[in-house]
């Protein structure tokens, strides 16, 4: 059987058929549940021992005692548990796949670490700005997320290596200076994924205002972000594949393949542990609560969040980025819609108030299970829409152009509504 035989499974097109990897890799989820369920009573109580506990206050904290913080921690380990299993001999990834990056696991500890400092001593933003940076900075080291300008730059007559500029191509010492890898795509690539750390990392803080409510929302976009992982790789046909190892450079024994070139094996891993972990997180999350995220949560599960979409950009397929944003719009439609308030007011952008989209929806609904069902119902219905412009544009039935314009205009209603809603409560 030859290599390329070896990487196809059962599916009519592509790698393996959607059931097969999910079968593979469902142990992931199990597992990272188990851990989560197992430890968060344990972490609860280390925080209530050591005072790590939120008090209520009746404006925008609704809960009626304290509460223990720390739950990040939960979401931390089991996420990682269930990464390490990805890397045993227990999953049977295929070749192709490649194991999550160690510079993603070290930005989760970056994240988790800040957002740890600022629940026990309540840091100032820069901070927090600071760790973020950090984490960004590692992906970028390692490429992770930096093919994402690329979609946005073809076609639209941008230089794409720095030989293209003419004021540098005829100068030996900016040749010397800037090799290929350094290009104005990789540039928009570096500010891209600080960009996008900084504000699903502040999103997904913005929204962790009711009990269960970023759990929640956070396994659904795990879930719309896998099924957009799982239908890019059922595109991957046996002609692309084939093409794709012939591109392959030879090793030291003269042979081609594909062995850990696919990061979209490193994001069902991801999705899937992140998914376990807050599932179980939400058993004692969900309301009324025993234990919250706290920053060092809310930080973390935001990163996550944003790599999972940064990962489905790969190769340059930046509508697959735009379709996963898209499923994490609910916390960005939150943020946009706080900016615009605190904006109008007048008010620095930090400052917190009662007014988020989860306030909103309690105060009119009058029931936190009630206003945390309904966030869920939204979260779920960008997920329909972004898994759906991804399949479409996958399968051919429309061009990548259309995916743009569909979420132009998405994100400008987002817009308008934060603009109606800054009017109607402040």
């Amino acid at each position: 059987m030859s290599f390329l035989q070896t990487m196809l499974g059962t599916g009519n097109s592509g790698l393996l058929s959607t059931t097969s990897l999910l079968k593979i890799y469902f142990p992931i989820l199990l597992v990272s549940f188990f851990v989560s369920v197992v430890i968060t009573p344990l972490i609860r109580w280390v925080a209530r021992e050591a005072g790590i506990v939120d008090h209520p206050d009746q404006l925008r904290k609704l809960h009626e005692k304290p509460i223990a913080y720390l739950g990040g921690f939960v979401i931390l380990f089991a996420t990682l548990v269930g990464i390490g299993l990805s890397y045993t001999g227990f999953i049977e990834q295929p070749l192709m796949m490649q194991q999550v990056p160690f510079v993603i696991v070290f930005g989760m500890v970056a994240i988790a670490f800040t957002g740890f400092i600022d629940d026990i001593l309540g840091s100032y933003s820069w901070h927090k700005t600071a760790g973020q940076l950090v984490a960004a900075a590692a992906m970028a080291h390692q490429g992770i997320g930096t093919n994402v300008a690329m979609g946005f730059l073809n076609g639209m007559g941008v230089p794409k290596t720095i030989s293209e500029f003419s004021f540098l191509g005829s100068s030996s010492f900016f040749s010397a200076i800037f090799s290929d890898p350094i290009t104005p795509a990789y540039i928009i690539g570096v500010l891209i994924i600080a960009l996008f750390i900084l504000g699903a990392c502040n999103a997904a803080n913005f929204i962790d205002g009711l009990d269960g409510l970023l759990s929640g929302v956070v396994a659904i976009t795990a879930i719309g972000i896998l099924a957009i992982t799982l239908i890019a790789i059922d595109a991957i046909t046996p002609e692309k594949l084939a093409a794709l190892e012939q591109s392959m450079p030879p090793d030291v024994f003269g042979i081609r393949g594909l062995d850990g070139v696919s990061l979209f094996g490193a994001n069902i891993v991801l999705c899937l542990a992140v998914l376990g972990a807050v599932l179980g997180f939400l058993v004692y999350n969900f309301n009324p609560a025993t234990i919250f995220l706290g920053d060092t949560g809310s930080l973390l599960l935001g990163y996550l969040c944003i790599v999972m979409v940064l990962l489905l950009g790969e190769n340059g397929q930046t509508h697959l980025v735009i379709a996963g944003l898209i499923v994490f719009s609910l916390p960005i439609m939150d943020t946009a819609l706080a900016i615009t308030r605190r904006k109008m007011a007048g008010k620095p952008i930090s400052e917190p108030d009662a007014n988020h989209i989860h306030h909103i929806v309690y105060r009119k609904l009058g029931s936190v299970k009630k206003a945390v069902f309904a966030m869920y119902g939204m979260s779920a219905l960008f997920a329909f829409v972004g898994v759906m412009l991804a399949w479409v544009q996958i399968t051919g039935q429309v061009r990548a152009w259309i995916i743009y314009i569909i979420a132009a205009i998405l994100f400008g209603a987002i817009g308008i509504k934060a603009i109606k809603s800054a009017r109607k409560y402040e």
